[in-house]
């Protein structure tokens, strides 16, 4: 519902602005909102600012306000205004609040000043250097946008603005942006629309707004969305010469109705002359502050169009592209035309051959020019001869045989190319999803081009396959992605090249940042805008303001004029300074990952030479014999020969355990006594266990593998030997466990317990003494291993002194042992041979 009254049109209208005047309040207004203290405040804060900057007085520049009243003016409470307002625009540096307390301690009048527009008083060509009539006009201005309302105390009755009414969340903002809205209005009240890229699936309508507000176009929609609600604003949706939907416009029906226009008069003289074609208007851009851009027209479309202001809607955007104005008239029937050159003339499409080419012209020396539907044949009847049927028409009727149902003329070689077409999409279920909003347009295409598509769509679906968390989603991604593809289109009946729009336009991602999950704005992994895009385009908003800032510091006194050539220029020398460091940094990251290369591959060559040494190290270890046994092929010990050697060893190990608590240790006879009769015990153990072996052998398998039987032997004495050496651990541990200084370590910790403080009352009570017993046991455990340690640890030492001081027995004392030894099969066939 409407806020307000419709104003009635007629001279000195609020909302009837000149050109010159709405060019001087939106600059104004501009200025004041790309203040660098304003950045990053909220739309109610920056709205205050506008309403103070109205009301300032020329003469003081003090506006002596209460705080209520301001938070009328801007759709908020009281409170809020108090807390989230005032606060922020203390600490912003633009304005300079002065308060009176109310009865609570509340900020309840002020005394504000807009510190920018005072400060550019008397600054010749500054934007907020307004004069006293400005100042009035901007104050109307916002009482007919965002008054309000009053009754006054004669009974009278000031009614509120467009949009005075409207208060709560968000209210602020809808107030500024029809505000805005109404300083970028023409005379008919509409409003030039943004150029460039913008997000088909918001339009350009909401992308202007939000561009004016400085938001994201999603934002930017839902406002739109609730003017539209309270019919202040329109977006007018024009159609083609066919019917079909072509563009929109946006439109402020208060500000055309202020000029004594209508809104429908203005749509149905724009519907009438969507139908003749004309160039584009240069002064047709969008936004403040960008240059003017020729109209853009959509590639699937040939509808000529006559605003260049008109938006594409989300269903029915397109890429944009130069407009072609059609300069003839078609002279044959559109329902006639196939599209060849020289349907008019014959099958040839040869010249005339006859001499009555300007017998047509008219006395005044202007040709005729033929009507639409009058067809032109050359071989036409003379003056006083019998017509006769068009060579058109039976044309018309022979392309129409040929053609068959499809009403179209086949070309050479049509019917080659669409021999191996599918009617219906592939077999795989995954692309029959994916492909199932353009299952049209795949009919459409020949056998080549879907196989094409195919491949594309697979590979499509592989590269999305990485991105999301549930790598079945995929099909129905790609899916949603060529139905939003097509809404921009306009449906698949302007598609006019089915093939080229699926590779280059439906199919392909298109990233809106350098992060690989972003298409067109959109996270593919979670479906809500990206967070990229966003930080992107602060980043860039945040460099305009500084820079903006800059200048208004170092050149206080430019024009709107200059000062947007002097911003550009810098933003352009900003942007090539960032162009050179990206080039820099591309550099070093292109020698950095040269540099990780050539050392990965230096690392792969030095590993792949030590892999080389290793293995024909161990080649030659591999072939040389054993040093027990002499077998060949025995990598230095046959496996017969290792575990003796480990059984030897622990055999020593059990002589030692054994030693420590039944031998004097400094007496050398003794333990080796002890240990001869360890290791005769164990030899009778293994010499039994052998013996069971041998039995369960068969002998012909033992004359057979001599060396395995060896091997099967001496891993049984092993096992035999490791089995029996816990034993004697265990039996030395118990032993020393009852030597003097166990008891003595035993009977200090059994003490110790029976001292602590909460045993002392009752050292002898059973819970004391079970306690001091288990801490006496735990004591003597760990005395009986120290004693185990550390006697193995002295048998260990007097072993290795023997072993030094014993020189190696040379071969002559060793040859006689190895010879007693029985040599294998292999080794007995060598020594023959």
């Amino acid at each position: 519902m409407q806020a307000g009254p419709v104003p009635v049109p007629g001279p000195g209208h609020p909302l009837a602005l000149s050109q010159d005047a709405r060019a001087r309040l939106g600059g104004a207004v501009r200025a004041l909102l790309d203040v660098a203290g304003l950045a990053g405040a909220s739309d109610a804060v920056r709205l205050a600012v506008l309403v103070l900057a109205s009301r300032t007085p020329s003469e003081t520049g003090v506006v002596k306000i209460r705080t209520s009243e301001l938070g009328r003016w801007i759709g908020v409470s009281t409170s809020y205004t108090a807390s989230e307002v005032l606060p922020v625009l203390r600490r912003s540096g633009v304005v300079s609040v002065g308060t009176a307390e109310g009865d609570y301690g509340q900020d309840d009048g002020l005394e504000c000043k807009v510190l920018p527009l005072w400060a550019a008083q008397d600054v010749v060509g500054h934007p907020l250097n307004m004069a006293k009539k400005e100042y009035a006009t901007l104050w109307r201005l916002l009482e007919a946008v965002m008054g309000p309302g009053w009754t006054h105390r004669d009974g009278r009755i000031t009614p509120a603005g467009l949009i005075g009414t409207r208060t709560g969340r968000g209210a602020a903002t809808d107030r500024l942006a029809l505000l805005l809205l109404v300083l970028e209005a023409r005379a008919t009240g509409r409003i030039r629309l943004c150029g460039g890229s913008v997000d088909t699936k918001r339009g350009r309508a909401a992308a202007t707004l939000a561009r004016l507000l400085g938001c994201t176009a999603s934002a930017g929609e839902r406002v739109l969305e609730r003017l539209e609600d309270r019919e202040l604003v329109l977006r007018v949706r024009l159609k083609t010469g066919s019917g079909m939907p072509n563009r929109s416009r946006l439109m402020v029906p208060a500000v055309a109705a202020a000029h004594g226009r209508t809104v429908t008069d203005d749509v149905q003289e724009d519907r009438a002359e969507a139908l003749e074609p004309e160039f584009s208007d240069p002064d047709d851009a969008a936004g403040p502050g960008e240059t003017a851009a020729r109209e853009m027209e959509p590639q699937v479309s040939g509808v000529p169009v006559t605003d260049v202001a008109d938006v594409a809607e989300p269903d029915v955007a397109a890429a944009l592209h130069t407009d072609h104005p059609h300069l003839v008239t078609s002279v044959v029937s559109p329902q006639l035309s196939c599209g060849f050159s020289g349907e008019g003339r014959g099958g040839s499409g040869g010249l005339p051959d006859r001499v009555c080419v300007r017998e047509d012209q008219a006395g005044n020396g202007q040709a005729n020019v033929a009507r639409t539907g009058e067809p032109v044949a050359e071989g036409g009847p003379l003056r006083g001869e019998k017509p006769k049927e068009s060579p058109v028409d039976e044309r018309v009727g022979q392309r129409a045989a040929v053609a068959g149902a499809g009403g179209r003329p086949k070309a050479a070689g049509w019917d080659k190319a669409q021999q191996q077409r599918r009617v219906g999409l592939p077999a795989d279920l995954r692309l029959r999803v994916a492909l199932g909003p353009v299952s049209w347009l795949w009919e459409r295409l020949s056998g080549w081009q879907q196989d094409q598509v195919e491949a594309a769509t697979k590979t499509e679906l592989a590269c999305l396959k990485g991105l999301l968390a549930l790598p079945g989603g995929t099909p129905q991604l790609l899916a949603d992605r060529l139905t939003d593809r097509l809404k921009e289109t306009g449906g698949e009946a302007l598609v006019t090249g089915p093939y080229g729009w699926l590779i280059r336009r439906g199919l392909v991602q298109r990233p809106s940042c350098s992060d690989r999950r972003c298409d067109d704005g959109i996270r593919l992994d979670t479906g809500g805008e990206c967070e990229n895009c966003a930080n992107v385009v602060h980043i860039r908003r945040a460099r305009r303001a500084r820079i903006g800032a800059e200048i208004d510091r170092e050149l206080p006194g430019l024009g709107e004029g200059e000062r947007r050539r002097v911003l550009e220029e810098r933003l352009r020398e900003q942007t090539a300074i960032e162009a050179e460091d990206f080039v820099w940094r591309r550099e070093q990251a292109l020698a950095e990952k040269a540099r990780r290369e050539a050392a990965r591959a230096a690392d792969q060559e030095r590993a792949e030479r030590e892999r080389a040494a290793a293995a024909a190290a161990d080649a030659v270890r591999q072939a040389l014999a054993c040093e027990d046994c002499g077998l060949e092929w025995a990598a230095g010990l046959c496996e017969a020969c290792g575990y003796r050697r480990r059984t030897e060893a622990l055999i020593v190990e059990a002589g030692m355990v054994a030693a420590t608590w039944s031998a004097d240790l400094a007496d050398q006879d003794a333990v080796a006594a002890v240990t001869a009769d360890v290791r005769a015990a164990l030899e009778r153990e293994v010499a039994a266990v052998h013996a069971r072996y041998l039995s369960a052998m068969d002998q012909a398998d033992q004359n057979e593998d001599p060396a395995g039987v060896a091997a099967v032997l001496a891993y049984g004495a092993l096992q035999t030997v490791g089995e029996a050496l816990p034993e004697f651990r265990r039996s030395a541990l118990n032993r020393l466990g009852r030597t003097e200084e166990a008891d003595v370590e035993a009977r200090r910790a059994y003490k110790t317990e029976q001292e602590r403080r909460w045993f002392r009352h009752n050292p002898n009570g059973a819970d004391a003494v079970a306690a001091a017993t288990k801490a006496a046991d735990t004591a003597r455990e760990r005395a009986a291993e120290y004693l185990l340690a550390t006697r193995l640890q002295q048998l260990r030492e007097q072993a290795a002194a023997r072993t030094e001081q014993a020189a190696a027995a040379p071969w002559t004392d060793r040859l006689p042992e190895l010879a007693a030894r029985p040599l294998d099969g292999d080794a007995t066939g060598a020594v023959i041979a």
